[in-house]
């Protein structure tokens, strides 16, 4: 099957099974390099400003706009933004090459362009606004990346929480054996009263830490963007009214680590997702996919350490295609609709799979998790096509990420149906990507860690000062 967009044309080796016009981006950034090769080209290069200094670099090459195919490169090019945005974040984007690309995006990402969403979050993130600067590509600053060491704290009684948007889960671990995990579903998204927040994760935190003597830290993931504790954007309180998020929910974390007395971490769930990887490894570096209400990630990179980046791969395109499934908060086809239980609803309802209209996205997912287990073969095409999202969207990835493992976890992997996620993700990267293939690893974690390896890599956040009592 060929599918066609910006004048590119792909054949997929493996086309997902329910969704045969997926497009694959790893696929359309091959035949882009064929035309750099064939064509010539000229360098186009990104410069990504963090409000800590920091600076991500990504240098490429294009086919000179004298030549021809401008629409195909600043096509390619504002997907490349896009990816990097969310990727490693920032609130400045400095671009050097041919001006009429630099010029694009930044009409494209201006308060006005298609991609304002992108610009006005980045803004809020890094609380300034959002700018695109065009110059020369000798003038671009010079690369400045760092990297901090996260997590990893064994010792004494702790509690570990992950917030998601469906469930929360916490654990209770003693000198790093988890003696007991439990998941509780809520309704975050649809919560205005930051209390129902407050209460829900202080209910997990009391009922983990009554299975032990004494808590002595506190660890938690959530979806969102995390500084020093403080919310800063997030996805689970999108309800709560502005000014309530900023007197009530922004520091919410700060008063639950008052009110409990002990040393209390909270990060994006991407990153204990990456944690969580490369604990149960041993080796590095690892980005984790965590595959449940939405999608999230995170990266260890060589040498154990986080670097900084958002990592938000829920916003990253993996599908070029005209006229995607659309992100209702972005408004644009990215990660969340591929990787995550919404995207198992969406393919299997597209394949004719019926659920009542009353049935939320976490009953219809243990719905087709019942169907995986008595044999139903469409269920079983469901997860074909997620696995065939997945190995293209890795070999995407590796564009972006020095890999050398990939863990793939999260609640759409729990059963028979991560099995088949993962061996199909693998038969795409054989078939398609052979190089790649052989030099990552991408695998599960075993059954229990799954669905609750987050929330014990979690309770490993804080350290404690001096011996635990």
């Amino acid at each position: 099957m060929s599918l066609q967009v910006a004048g590119i044309q792909v054949s997929p080796a493996i086309v997902a099974p329910l969704d045969p016009q997926f497009l694959p981006a790893a696929l359309f950034t091959r035949r882009y390099r064929e035309l750099v090769q064939s064509l010539g080209s000229v360098p186009l290069n990104l410069a990504l400003e963090r409000s800590d200094g920091c600076i991500s670099r990504f240098d490429t090459l294009v086919v000179p706009p004298s030549v021809g195919h401008l629409e195909t490169t600043l096509f390619h090019i504002e997907r490349i933004v896009k990816f990097l945005l969310w990727q490693r974040g920032g609130w400045k984007l400095s671009v050097g090459g041919p001006p009429e690309i630099g010029h694009f995006i930044r009409s494209v990402y201006s308060p006005s362009g298609a991609r304002k969403f992108d610009a006005e979050f980045m803004g809020t993130i890094y609380e300034r606004p959002f700018e695109v600067v065009v110059m020369s590509s000798d003038a671009l600053p010079a690369a400045r990346e760092t990297s901090i060491p996260l997590g990893r704290h064994l010792d004494g009684c702790r509690v570990g929480f992950d917030l998601g948007a469906s469930d929360r889960k916490a654990s209770a671990v003693i000198n790093g054996e988890a003696v007991f995990s439990e998941e509780i579903v809520w309704d975050p998204k649809n919560a205005e009263d930051p209390r129902y927040h407050y209460d829900g994760i202080m209910d997990s935190i009391r009922r983990a830490a009554a299975h032990m003597p004494r808590l002595d830290a506190v660890g938690g993931s959530a979806a969102g963007v995390y500084i020093n504790n403080r919310a800063r954007v997030a996805s689970l309180y999108r309800a709560v009214p502005p000014k309530a998020f900023a007197e009530q929910l922004a520091p919410m974390f700060l008063r639950i680590r008052d009110e409990l007395g002990v040393p209390l971490e909270v990060v994006n769930d991407g990153e204990v997702t990456a944690l969580a990887g490369s604990m149960s490894l041993g080796e590095n570096p690892v980005l984790g996919i965590a595959l449940g209400s939405s999608q999230a990630a995170g990266y260890v990179n060589r040498e154990g350490n986080i670097t900084g980046w958002l990592n938000e791969l829920a916003f990253v395109p993996v599908d070029y295609r005209p006229n995607g499934p659309v992100d209702e908060w972005s408004r644009d086809c990215c990660g969340a609709q591929y990787f995550s239980q919404q995207a198992t609803n969406r393919v299997a309802e597209a394949a004719g799979m019926v659920f009542p209209k009353e049935m939320g996205l976490p009953e219809r997912l243990l719905a087709l998790q019942k169907k995986m287990e008595a044999g139903d073969l469409l269920a079983h095409k469901v997860y074909e096509t997620i696995g065939t999202y997945v190995g293209y969207g890795v070999a995407h990835y590796a564009d972006f990420y020095d890999l050398k493992h990939v863990l793939i976890l999260g609640r759409v992997t729990t059963g028979q149906g991560g099995e088949i996620i993962l061996s199909q993700a693998l038969k795409v990267l054989r078939t398609e990507f052979s190089q790649l293939a052989a030099s990552i690893s991408i695998a599960l974690p075993d059954e229990k860690n799954r669905r609750v390896g987050q929330s014990i890599a979690a309770a490993s956040l804080p350290a404690i000062q001096g011996e635990a009592k």
